[in-house]
């Protein structure tokens, strides 16, 4: 069967072949009627853009860039795994293409970025792991370069910021998770975390706090490594025997201080991880799951519009912030009536 062209879709909308090719390219310049009536027969054509036709017309690789986080091992490192195939595919729905590329620093990636830009290899850029102070934001807005981050700008007020971003709402996750283990377990609701200054880990602390209140258990630190959260785990167990439940900033907490209440006979500690990984899953144990299939429709979105299949400029009034609401997946001790 013949794949349908853009005169087919001119031919069904009733529009002109410009018209479509604005729409694909350019969508912020044509009528929203016009474009939704292409857009549908876009849809019901089953039309798609063919990517490197397009890069020759319009000079754009159709391309957007992310950079690959090195391999350390572990377990939360599926979520960003996860992440990257879920925009892969989607943005292949989209006529667009992905692009990894490594780097070892914050700096070391701004300069891969100059070069696949100045190459003309990619033509936008979705960012992963921010921080505070991020330079690669600012360089990205200098250089005029379409970009959206996965993760806040963690500074001030994240609403102001100027460049576009998507999130998790890592507090909200954690605040499911100590209600339901104040309603199930009762008593004593602890949380593992990581050492207070990271952006991501003290956004997890505060929905246990703002959950529980005066009424929260003990605050335990550890750092991200099974070993270190079963060490930590094992000591606040001597310490506190009447502690019924831990919150976990991560599944990697979580399985080391499930260990540790398995060393210590403390069979009725009930955990709950973050990021509800594979291994959580195979352990039985509750844990919040970030929906990165959503945030990197998200991201795609705030990139190239609700439905546009080029990245370039969006009307001001285009929507910059997303936070998607994390959902906590109960099995296990936690389940149990």
């Amino acid at each position: 069967m013949k794949a349908p062209t853009v005169e087919d879709v001119a031919r069904v909308a009733g529009v002109s072949r410009q018209t479509v090719s604005n729409v694909i390219n350019t969508p912020a310049i044509v009528r929203e009627a016009t474009r939704e009536r292409v857009e549908r027969a876009i849809s019901d054509l089953g039309y798609r853009p063919h990517a490197a036709a397009r890069s020759l017309r319009t000079r754009r690789s159709s391309t957007i860039g992310i950079h690959l986080d090195p391999y350390a091992g572990g377990i939360s490192g599926v979520v960003l795994d996860r992440f990257v195939h879920a925009l892969t595919e989607r943005a292949d729905d989209r006529g667009m293409r992905i692009l990894l590329y490594a780097a070892r620093s914050a700096q070391d990636e701004i300069s891969r970025m100059s070069e696949l830009l100045d190459g003309g290899e990619i033509d936008a850029v979705v960012l992963s792991g921010t921080f505070q102070g991020d330079p690669r934001t600012e360089w990205l807005s200098h250089r005029d370069v379409p970009f959206v981050a996965f993760g806040r700008p963690w500074a001030g007020d994240d609403e102001t910021a100027q460049h576009r971003w998507v999130d998790v709402d890592g507090a909200a996750g954690t605040r499911q998770a100590a209600q339901h283990a104040r309603d199930r377990a009762g008593r004593l609701v602890g949380f593992l975390g990581w050492p207070s200054g990271s952006g991501t880990g003290d956004d997890r602390e505060r929905g246990w706090i703002e959950s529980l209140g005066a009424a929260r258990g003990p605050r335990l630190v550890a750092e991200d490594r099974v070993t270190a959260a079963r060490a930590a785990a094992a000591d606040a167990l001597e310490r506190h025997p009447h502690l019924s439940a831990l919150v976990c900033a991560s599944d990697t907490l979580a399985i080391g201080a499930h260990l540790a209440a398995i060393d210590a006979g403390h069979t009725g500690l009930v955990v709950y991880g973050f990021d509800n990984t594979p291994a959580a899953e195979a352990m039985e144990l509750s844990s919040v799951e970030q929906r990165p299939e959503q945030v990197a429709a998200g991201a795609l979105r705030l990139l190239m519009g609700e439905s546009g299949s080029a990245v370039g400029d969006l009307p001001p009034e285009t929507q910059r912030h997303i936070i998607i609401e994390p959902a906590l997946v109960v099995r296990g001790a936690a389940a149990a009536p």
